[in-house]
């Protein structure tokens, strides 16, 4: 498939908008033209890599079948599948387009939900679950992801890769696992035949995370996991109260013994119950059960969803919940039928994460824009700015917004610090881009966490007297269309003196000229590409800063690409390079940098390609590569496409190592790719654990208590909002402890002059707003994980 408007499918289906995709499909937007223009979701499955012509053509008629057979489930917690048919070789789906958010968004968001309105979701998934198995269907990719709640319906989606309870072929043999570990069953690990018993597995880890704010299993790795949840049983459940006996009853390893639909039913009646006799009260505030709390995990694409009016909500926030309690498992019903063995000592788990993002939603890839709608804030209130356009399930992308209110708000201008009791502080804003969704949200969620910690440290030691800061998160899941929209709002924000981001240079084009339009200043942690600071005429030598509002903490391609480039000549030894790229802004500049200085020194560059990331096959690629007799591969654009692409190579004999840049850099590229040892990749900067203040750094973010790890840009990140407090610091300063007013216009003239030491070293900014200290580190994949090898900078 393509992205052009004009395709049509099955002489029918128009493609208007591709909106995610993820491990096992591409989502597009469209109309059907034969029923007056109505809109649907649709969705292409993808292959596994490295199938063979039979597995492929078995595995396109079981998709094919088993899809048809689910159009005919009719039932409101079921999506609607209106047709399925084979697009170019693989099948398509065609569904219904759902209002509505992932039940991933509202497990990610605030840790747990509330125990009656899990046992509600569950009561939900399980009728629709009976229907499908009473059909002789098993979905057998239960997880939050698949889960839509919408206004008044809990919708099963995903269908679309279910398998029939009776199907068997020799595919089912041939080690093809399809579903996600952490849901997935002991026998479904196994790859035996799938049974209704698959679904009720994994309905219960589902519950389990709602109820809990984790899956039931933890552990490193994929190996390790199914480890666990072979051998292991799960956590004891600390919150599930009413809810801990069906949780146990529905994660008992042996399918024999595990309950049945009917048992399921009667558990989670009985929890229902239960909840209402006792009024279920969780330590969370949460949101009302129509209220949206989308951010779907990047794990794979469902169905669509159209827009939704705005639920602005505001909640207290609560002391810190009371350490759990241990419930005695004899206390189940029927505890003998399903007996929970002594658990053995598990790590601790992370603490209970401060209330995350906000969340701003609207389809991945769309030009469409979410408006704040602020509720009044109160001390010690975390108040809710939300707008809700619209959200797809699962990797279709979402957006963020964090709001931390210490105190009441005021409007830019007014003083900063006073005397007395009575003096009112000023709430200054430090908006924040990233990717909080989709397949670089592992590094975009760190950025977030770090501005946030930024900002809590400055309100904690009253930085800046008078002025409490607030950060604010949109995602724009590294998606370019994403970038003006999420500007405009900043913008429209008059409380917003600053941004932090965006991660994506792609993303960053589209953000610099309305910024700079309304004198907005921009400080970036990650994104590299030379002609956002040097203007379009850097590489013939002719620089000329284009954004006076523009800045960023770390070192470009200007240095990335010739960085690497010296590594693989002088110290690697390599001297024939095949060079790709995936026509990214991000990638080619990489590439042409690269292939500029790898000649100098003497190498060779005998053969150039580029990829589309939204491809997944690679071994027509391979065969050139291989044919070319490069040493090396050296490859600019993201781990989404470098991962398969190292796979694919090395399967097709061309064992060479895979170098990227800092886009490489990403866990995920090591966890899809099997093959990635001594494969390479330069970051930006030093690692955070080699910088002066990265341990400090390090040890802070961990006691904040933020879930996600704070990934290679976290210090960057800090520093650039540290740098957005500095700045507000020195034009409060020269006003005399008054914020004024038209500060936003002052801020560009005072982030030009700082200078400071931060977490990552002493932070500044050249004549053109890039950062002085131009460091730079090359890794190379060594026992499964990234580990350092060279650092300094491309200055002798």
């Amino acid at each position: 498939m393509t992205e052009r408007n004009s395709e049509l499918i099955a002489g029918r289906y128009r493609l208007v908008e591709r909106i995610g995709q993820g491990g096992m499909g591409r989502v597009w937007r469209g109309v059907d033209q034969q029923l007056f223009g109505r809109e649907v979701a649709i969705k292409e499955i993808l292959f596994p890599t490295g199938l063979d012509d039979g597995d492929r053509a078995t595995l396109l008629r079981r998709f094919t079948g088993e899809a048809r057979a689910a159009v005919t489930l009719s039932h409101p917690g079921i999506i609607t599948i209106h047709d399925v048919v084979e697009h170019r070789g693989a099948p398509v789906i065609v569904m219904e387009f759902v209002r509505g958010q992932s039940l991933a968004a509202a497990i990610r968001r605030q840790g747990r939900l509330p125990v009656r309105r899990v046992a509600e979701i569950g009561s939900a998934m399980l009728d629709a679950l009976t229907e499908a198995h009473d059909a002789r269907i098993v979905h057998r990719d239960i997880k939050p992801d698949n889960v839509l709640l919408a206004k008044d319906r809990v919708v099963l989606t995903d269908f679309g890769i279910a398998h029939l309870a009776d199907a068997t072929t020799k595919l089912s043999h041939s080690g093809i696992v399809i579903g996600t570990p952490q849901y997935m069953s002991p026998e479904q690990l196994e790859g035996k035949r799938p049974t209704p018993a698959n679904d009720l597995w994994a309905l219960g880890a589902t519950l389990y995370h709602a109820v809990e704010g984790h899956p039931p299993f933890h552990a490193e790795g994929l190996h390790a996991l199914a480890v666990a949840v072979f051998t292991r049983p799960h956590r004891p459940p600390a919150h599930a109260g009413p809810l801990a006996p069906v949780l146990d009853a529905l994660l008992t390893k042996d399918p024999e013994r595990r309950a049945g639909a009917a048992e399921a039913a009667e558990l989670l009646a009985a929890a229902l119950r239960s909840t209402r006799s006792r009024a279920d009260v969780t330590p969370e505030a949460v949101p009302r059960e129509s209220e949206p709390v989308p951010v779907p995990d990047p794990a794979s694409v469902s169905a669509a969803v159209t827009e939704q009016a705005p639920t602005p909500t505001e909640w207290e926030a609560e002391p810190p919940s009371p350490p759990p309690t241990v419930r005695d498992s004899a206390s189940a019903p029927d505890a003998s039928r399903h007996p929970v063995p002594d658990r053995p000592p598990h790590p601790p788990l992370p603490p209970t994460p401060v209330p995350p993002a906000e969340d701003v939603v609207s389809l991945g890839g769309t030009d469409r824009e979410g408006r704040d709608e602020e509720a009044s804030a109160r001390r010690r209130t975390l108040t809710r700015r939300s707008a809700v356009l619209g959200v797809a399930v699962a990797t279709l992308a979402v957006g963020s917004v964090l709001t931390w209110n210490l105190k009441d708000d005021a409007p830019p201008g007014g003083k900063a610090s006073g005397s007395g009791s009575t003096a009112s502080p000023v709430t200054v804003v430090i908006g924040v881009d990233a990717p909080l969704s989709g397949d670089l949200a592992s590094m975009g969620v760190g950025m977030k966490n770090s501005a946030d910690l930024a900002a809590r440290t400055s309100n904690r030691t009253r930085h800046v007297p008078g002025v409490n800061f607030e950060i604010k998160a949109l995602d724009d899941a590294a998606a370019p269309a994403k970038g003006r929209p999420n500007a405009t709002q900043f913008i429209a924000d008059d409380k917003v003196l600053g941004i932090v981001g965006p991660l994506n240079s792609g993303v960053a084009r589209t953000m610099v000229e309305p910024l700079g339009q309304a004198n907005l200043v921009n400080v970036s942690p990650a994104n590299t590409d030379p002609v956002l600071t040097l203007g379009p005429h850097w590489a013939k030598g002719t620089k000329s800063r284009p954004h006076k509002t523009y800045f960023r903490t770390v070192a470009t391609d200007v240095d990335q690409g010739p960085f690497a480039a010296r590594y693989l000549h002088d110290e690697a030894r390599k001297t024939k390079l095949y060079v790709i790229d995936d026509n990214s802004a991000y990638g080619t500049s990489l590439t042409s940098g690269f292939r500029e200085e790898f000649t100098k020194l003497g190498g060779t560059v005998v053969g150039t390609d580029q990829v589309d990331p939204a491809e997944s096959d690679f071994s027509g690629l391979a065969s050139k590569v291989r044919a070319s007799g490069a040493d090396a591969v050296y490859f600019g654009g993201y781990h989404t496409v470098a991962g398969p692409l190292s796979e694919q190579l090395k399967q097709a004999g061309v064992n060479i190592p895979l170098m990227g840049g800092d886009g490489v850099f990403d866990q995920q590229f090591i966890t899809t790719n099997a093959k990635a040892e001594g494969d390479l990749a330069t970051n930006i900067g030093v690692p955070a654990e080699s910088l002066a203040g990265g341990e400090t750094f390090l040890a802070r973010y961990r006691e904040a208590g933020y879930p996600e790890a704070a990934g290679p840009y976290g210090p960057y990140a800090y520093d650039a909002t540290w740098a957005v407090i500095e700045a507000v610091k020195a034009v409060v300063a020269a006003h005399g402890g008054t914020l004024p007013r038209n500060a936003r216009a002052q801020m560009p003239q005072a982030m030009a002059g700082l200078a400071f030491d931060g977490v990552t070293g002493h932070v500044a900014f050249d004549e053109y707003g890039d950062t002085v200290d131009r460091r730079l580190t090359v890794h190379a994949v060594k026992g499964g994980t990234w580990t350092a090898v060279k650092s300094g900078s491309l200055d002798p």
